[in-house]
């Protein structure tokens, strides 16, 4: 059918006498944002298991606040204040640092909230009130790479006190020697363990996955814990409790806060498992270099210099670096370095 152009200018005409533009008609026509709360879900169901335990509270926390308003009615001022909340209500820790680091993921979750409206076509980019709030800027972290007398400190407690310090030391002697964070160690399958080779199937955050080099000492304590503890099937967790029980990072919370009280410096200085990762890291790149303690770490990320796109280590530089550490051969290792990790053996 023709348009009848007379027709569609005094459309034009009266819709301009209602000061009506076709911006208007254009927005008019969209279908209404979805209410925050109601969206929420969809957040959490695209949300990996990480996010959901880090952001998941302050998501709750903001659906509560903002129930039934459409989700690009909240205005930026309204995260800032609500960040302030959250930093003055921090729990106070010895190592605390002022609610700062609770301000930091209260955005980030916000921001992760809106960036799954962004993909959801619900708004655009520029529209997203959680990207135009500032996110504070991470203060340095308090730790360190702990002495050999102090991890050799800390191994004596766990292995003399508590109710299970077979399973403690296990935890300890795994994260010196990989370097692993509590989710890759609370993550292992009996089918993650490769004993004949020294390996160990690591999956941490960000989704990443490496075979990490273990010592045959370990590989022999993990086959023995197993078998004693019930994992049977391939994919049956491999770390357990006494009875059977897969093993849960309330483990970590008992042993340190044991080793604290045994130990004022350790709850002081509000040392955790993730120093052992430091201690070790430290360790490995003092003697074999970043590119290896970076491969190490499992580190896959592209940012930094653009020389580590250059200092890529394999598998078998890190079994290496392994091998030194912990005096033992490695089946995997290249021969020829002979750095000395006496002081890290427990």
């Amino acid at each position: 059918m023709p348009v009848d152009r007379d027709r569609l200018d005094a459309a034009w005409t009266a819709l301009a006498g209602l000061g009506v533009t076709l911006a208007d008609l254009q927005r008019d026509a969209k279908p209404p944002r979805p209410a925050f709360d109601a969206y929420l879900p969809q957040v959490v169901a695209a949300a990996g298991p990480g996010a959901r335990r880090v952001y998941g509270t302050y998501w709750q926390r903001m659906a509560r606040a903002w129930a039934g308003r459409p989700l690009d009615a909240i205005a930026a001022s309204e995260i800032e204040a609500m960040r302030l909340v959250v930093v003055h209500g921090a729990r106070s820790r010895r190592n605390s640092r002022h609610g700062r680091y609770a301000g930091e993921l209260f955005i980030a979750a916000a921001r992760a909230y809106y960036n799954r409206a962004i993909a959801d076509g619900h708004l655009d980019a520029a529209a997203s009130p959680a990207h135009r709030v500032r996110k504070p800027r991470r203060v340095p972290s308090t730790r360190r790479a702990l002495t050999s007398d102090e991890l050799t400190a800390i191994n004596h407690v766990a292995r003399t006190t508590g109710n299970d310090a077979i399973l403690d030391a296990l935890l300890l002697r795994l994260h010196t020697e990989t370097a692993c964070r509590r989710g890759g160690a609370l993550g292992l399958r009996l089918q993650d363990l490769d004993a004949d080779r020294g390996l160990l199937l690591l999956r941490e955050k960000g989704g990443t996955t490496r075979w990490q080099p273990i010592s045959r000492d370990l590989a022999d304590s993990l086959i023995q814990h197993a078998q004693a503890r019930g994992a049977v099937l391939p994919t049956d967790p491999l770390l357990r409790y006494r009875t059977g029980t897969p093993l849960t990072s309330r483990r970590y919370d008992h042993l340190w806060r044991r080793i604290g009280q045994h130990l004022p410096w350790v709850a002081t200085h509000g040392i955790t498992t993730h120093w052992l990762r430091h201690t070790t890291l430290t360790w490995v790149e003092r003697h074999f270099g970043y590119g290896i303690a970076r491969a190490y770490a499992g580190h896959t990320d592209s940012t930094g210099a653009a020389t580590t796109t250059y200092i890529r280590a394999d598998l078998q530089a890190v079994a290496a670096a392994l091998a030194a550490l912990t005096g033992q051969p490695h089946p995997l290792a290249k021969t020829g370095d002979t750095h000395d990790g006496s002081h890290m053996r427990a």
